[in-house]
């Protein structure tokens, strides 16, 4: 049993009983929300993250969703890593279509399964109405390292049907002393409900040392955060004291205190309105503040943790520092590489949560235990430079013989095909060109 699969029976323990029809955690009493970011210190951060580690979660889950809305370069990182997943479209892959499914006895009847099983997993997520939200919900996981969805079942004649999903709000999270996930519920508002099997997909993308509070991107890069805004504050004080130009103005000796008060109200005035009316005997003189040392030294510390939390968030900073950054289009295409090896490896993590927790109730409540469970993949976008694709078609067609299909082609450049009696652009081989 490999590490995965036993944190997975750690927090979410299996049973051979069919999980309850209807809604289990139900509607929680509203709940007071936290601000921990307001004031957040160094010590207040490392009280937060013991607090989760002991499982308490709430400090903690509502200290990263504060962080990004208070953070912009924050916020855009974490949406251009989720949007990389959620802005794909999917798809329902049966069991017999994937790699290693032939065998030497016979699968005919297993195939048809599969297929089966697919058709119907594929059908019954289209139809739910908030499936969308249940895998933007999930993608949130990448930050907080945790998310948790209810699986509403509904009991028919033919057996359990799934008719909706509804994603668990983080304050209600929390973890025993086992490191077992909770849901406090209004029955339990302490202690919680433990999840019971087949009735929550658990979503823990980057789990370290068996504890789902320790992998968080959110947690890497909560410390980069409030340095950076340290940095701001002080940035806004710097500017506030040596950013404004000096007024000075210079009275007779034989002033009286009423004119001097007059004079003092009238700078204030000149501050504000920026015009004033002086007697001839009364000097003004604006002077520009000149910044003492480093006049960047706060921007480049902005700037700096902003590079700290691109390279957790993305694996690097070309595709979001363009204007600071110089380098060469070779280093740009090979951060850009890094960024998709993120995605690739976000993509399978979410496809083998949904497949464990979704697909295999929903597939075996329907078809049997020993149903090919099918499989949840993204669309990847196939379309290609025409040029280059030329180029590789030629070399793949003409002069390696390969048979490649005219629906991938199609796909790959972005053209639809045409239907049966639709006009056509003929081209200048469309007349001889031969079918593949």
């Amino acid at each position: 049993m490999g590490f995965m699969e036993r944190f997975v029976n750690a927090i979410r323990p299996r049973s051979n009983e069919n999980p309850r029809p209807g809604v289990l955690t139900g509607r929680h009493k509203d709940l007071w929300r936290e601000y921990p970011a307001d004031g957040l210190t160094p010590q207040r951060l490392i009280s937060i993250f013991r607090q989760a580690d002991t499982g308490s979660l709430s400090a903690q889950m509502a200290l990263f969703e504060q962080m990004e809305e208070k953070d912009a370069h924050l916020f855009s990182v974490a949406n251009t890593r989720r949007l990389a997943i959620t802005g794909l479209p999917w798809e329902i892959v049966s069991a017999a279509e994937m790699p290693g499914w032939a065998s030497a006895r016979s699968v005919s009847n297993d195939r048809k399964r599969a297929d089966a099983a697919a058709a119907f997993c594929d059908s019954t997520l289209r139809n739910l109405c908030r499936f969308e939200e249940t895998l933007a919900h999930l993608s949130l996981a990448l930050g907080r390292n945790l998310a948790v969805v209810e699986l509403v079942w509904e009991a028919t004649p033919s057996g359990l049907r799934l008719t909706e999903t509804l994603p668990i709000e983080f304050e209600r999270l929390m973890m025993d002393d086992t490191g077992a996930i909770r849901i406090l519920t209004q029955e339990s508002e302490v202690e919680g409900i433990r999840l019971p099997p087949d009735k929550f997909i658990v979503h823990t993308p980057h789990p370290q040392s068996g504890h789902a509070m320790r992998g968080g991107l959110s947690r890497v890069t909560a410390l980069s955060y409030l340095a950076k805004h340290f940095a701001i504050k002080d940035w806004l004080i710097f500017a506030e004291v040596f950013g404004m130009p000096v007024r000075v103005a210079r009275y007779q000796p034989n002033a009286t205190p009423e004119e001097k008060r007059e004079l003092l109200d009238m700078l204030k005035q000149l501050g504000a309105d920026a015009t004033g009316v002086f007697s001839k005997a009364v000097e003004v003189e604006i002077k520009q503040t000149r910044t003492p040392g480093e006049t960047n030294l706060y921007e480049n510390l902005c700037f700096y943790f902003d590079r700290e939390i691109s390279k957790a968030w993305l694996g690097q900073t070309l595709t979001t520092d363009t204007i600071r950054t110089r380098s060469s289009a070779g280093a740009a295409t090979i951060h850009d590489r890094v960024r998709r090896d993120l995605r690739d490896d976000d993509l399978r993590k979410e496809a083998n949560t949904i497949r464990r927790d979704l697909l295999s109730p929903l597939a075996r409540f329907e078809f049997g235990p020993d149903v090919p469970v099918p499989y949840f993949r993204r669309i990847l976008d196939q379309t290609l430079d025409p040029e280059e694709l030329s180029r590789v078609l030629d070399i793949a067609v003409n002069h390696l013989g390969a048979r490649i299909p005219t629906r991938w082609v199609h796909g790959a450049l972005g053209v639809p095909e045409a239907q049966p009696g639709e006009a056509v652009l003929p081209g200048s081989r469309g007349a001889n060109a031969e079918q593949v």
